[in-house]
């Protein structure tokens, strides 16, 4: 199976990557998105350590069910041939209602057909109200062409 772009990244193919998992996490469907790593991909999310597309199913299953009405932006942060480093920020909110936007990073390593092979991610939520929300366009879903990146503000 192969998923371009393949490395080695080029700046654009690279952003291309990075937006293509943005639209797929923005889905919210756990198999969609586990179909973009290899059968043995590596993960460190936050403290979790996991391995297999089996496992990641089931992490996002438990994510989205905890963080409902997830919505995602991703950037491009840094490439080289094989390797991407993203930054991102999503907001979400608890069963209780209490709003949460997430910020962090991640360290991308693909296989030679385009599937990420391992997966590092640090990630810091803050409580925010909700009426300090800056993602509201219909979820699940991607990120509508008029909403714009993080651009230049990292928080």
């Amino acid at each position: 199976m192969s998923r371009p772009p393949l490395p080695p990244f080029t700046r654009e193919t690279a952003a291309q990557k990075a937006r293509m998992a943005e639209d797929a996490w923005n889905s919210r469907d756990p198999v969609r998105v586990s179909l973009a790593y290899t059968e043995d991909s590596r993960w460190r999310n936050r403290s979790e350590v996991l391995q297999g597309r089996e496992a990641i199913v089931a992490f996002l299953t438990r994510k989205w069910e905890k963080e409902q009405d997830y919505r995602l932006i991703k950037d491009l942060w840094a490439f080289d041939e094989n390797r991407i480093a993203a930054r991102f920020q999503y907001e979400w909110h608890d069963a209780g209602g209490q709003w949460y936007r997430s910020y962090g990073n991640e360290q991308w390593e693909f296989d030679e057909h385009g599937l990420m092979k391992r997966r590092e991610a640090s990630i810091n939520d803050i409580a925010i109200a909700e009426k300090d929300r800056r993602f509201h366009w219909a979820a699940p879903g991607p990120r509508p062409a008029d909403v714009p990146g993080l651009g230049t503000d990292p928080f």
